[in-house]
């Protein structure tokens, strides 16, 4: 064998060495790859679902906030309703004719005078001639006299001679009461 014979014996062994390595690197860096790409798309899986999940909640709160705000809205466009029917049902009550108000006195002095025997009757500037009249016309009731009018829709507040007890029947006491206990019923029938 010659020299040249050997020179080509280890090229020849070279070359397939060469060529097994490259194909174990080429296996590894296949293999390698493979991971990286699996991972990238476990990752892309994580994302997209992480995502997903951060659109769903604030889908979801910002459905919850805009729930809340027009439920707010409409709470607030019915108490608004419900202030001027309140209103407007004071309006006419005060605008009833002066025969209504001296008779709601003269029952309302009746019921006073069970707990203040005698004082002092407080009502609307327009009430004190109706007032006045009530007490004049019956003898039971002249232990009152009526004092300074004071801001109230109708209706009378009544102080004993100390000014210690006062009793408020004021038709917004009234109609307060009324309002409060029959406010289920008001909406019910507005807002049903």
């Amino acid at each position: 064998m010659g020299l040249e014979a050997v020179v080509e014996e280890i090229r020849e062994k070279g070359r397939s060495e060469a060529a097994k390595i490259r194909a174990e690197s080429k296996a590894k860096s296949d293999q390698i790859l493979a991971a990286a790409n699996k991972r990238v798309e476990e990752i892309k899986i994580a994302a997209e679902t992480e995502v997903a999940k951060q659109a769903d909640h604030l889908i979801s709160q910002e459905s919850s906030a805009a729930s809340l705000l027009v439920k707010r809205e409409s709470l607030n466009t019915q108490k608004a309703l419900l202030d001027k029917v309140y209103e407007a049902t004071r309006a006419e009550i005060a605008s009833l004719p002066e025969s209504f108000h001296r008779e709601a006195i003269k029952k309302l002095l009746s019921e006073a005078k069970k707990e203040i025997p005698q004082g002092t009757i407080f009502c609307s500037a327009r009430d004190v001639p109706a007032a006045e009249a009530v007490i004049a016309e019956d003898p039971a009731l002249s232990g009152f006299r009526v004092g300074e009018p004071v801001k109230i829709d109708g209706g009378i507040l009544v102080e004993d001679e100390t000014g210690g007890l006062q009793i408020d029947y004021s038709y917004r006491t009234f109609l307060t009461r009324v309002w409060e206990t029959g406010l289920k019923d008001a909406y019910d029938i507005l807002f049903g």
